[in-house]
């Protein structure tokens, strides 16, 4: 598993826009059939960093790592690009990361900030030409389409508007020449569906965004993974998520080889919770890349 070399200073503007370009390149291009790459889209909470009307260190912070959309991932399998979930920052991080296709959209849960995106489908459905693969937990699907009703079934296509075909995951499938295992975690009074995505027996990656904690079970499926993406909301308790201590405990119990902690809150710095963080464990940051060599 190789990071990808962190996005410059924007205060070193014409390197700054080489490297976007190169990016925006990478973006448009599908991934070999030997490796897996996935960008972190969005690491923030529920109400982004900055806050509106919040004027804290970290809101004030020029450091791009300190600009925290609503969390969210993109894999770019062997052979599809899949988005999890649909954040309110959809468009600005498909634009942002230079996205142009997706092959399917996978669900963690129907809260707000996972979900309130989901109208900005319509364009990839465009770029398609017809309707996305929607995965989630029954639930998960029956409350989207309760609030995004036009978009499921509709009596005729219609170009421009989203369209989807909903798919209810029970149990592990495949997707994009990966295997792909559903993570039950309690998150407050619902439960959130973490994802581990596997190759050929690999455990890659495990994605667990929203989580009060790992139960057991859990943490045998993802025992060993390559890399942990976590929950790791702050430091002091909170009824629904995961704290930095919490976090870094099933990293360390389960082993993974690398964690990184996202749907971080404004409480730190960038840099400073990277200081406190033990070996192998990392701050997530929106743009991250981490690249898999499937070979």
């Amino acid at each position: 598993m190789v990071i990808l070399p962190e996005r410059p200073d924007k205060r070193i503007h014409d390197f700054g826009v080489k490297i976007q370009q190169h990016r925006a390149i990478l973006a448009t291009m599908p991934a070999p059939a030997s490796r897996m790459i996935v960008t972190v889209l969005g690491s923030g909470t529920s109400q982004g960093v900055p806050m509106i009307g919040c004027t804290c260190a970290v809101c004030r912070s020029d450091d791009p790592r300190d600009k925290r959309t609503r969390s969210s991932i993109y894999v770019e399998a062997p052979t599809a690009k899949l988005l999890v979930d649909t954040t309110p920052d959809m468009r600005q991080q498909a634009l942002r990361e230079g996205l142009d296709h997706l092959d399917a959209v996978i669900m963690t849960h129907p809260h707000a900030d996972h979900i309130m995106g989901f109208d900005d489908l319509r364009r990839f459905c465009d770029m398609r030409g017809g309707p996305l693969p929607l995965y989630g937990s029954a639930s998960t699907l029956e409350q989207i389409e309760r609030i995004f009703h036009y978009a499921f079934n509709p009596k005729k296509l219609v170009p421009g508007y989203v369209h989807v075909i909903p798919h209810v995951v029970e149990g592990p499938f495949q997707l994009g020449g990966l295997d792909l295992t559903p993570l039950p975690v309690p998150h407050g009074a619902v439960k959130t569906s973490g994802f581990l995505f596997a190759h050929q027996g690999r455990k890659l990656l495990a994605y667990l965004s929203d989580c009060a904690e790992v139960p057991a079970p859990i943490r045998e499926l993802i025992a060993g993974v390559e890399v942990l993406i976590i929950d790791g909301l702050r430091d002091a308790p909170h009824p629904t998520h995961l704290t930095i201590g919490g976090a870094i405990e099933v990293a360390q119990a389960v082993g993974a080889r690398r964690a990184f902690l996202t749907h971080l809150t404004h409480e730190r710095l960038h840099v400073e919770r990277q200081r406190q963080l033990p070996d192998g464990l990392d701050v997530a940051y929106d743009g991250m890349k981490l690249e898999f060599d499937l070979s």
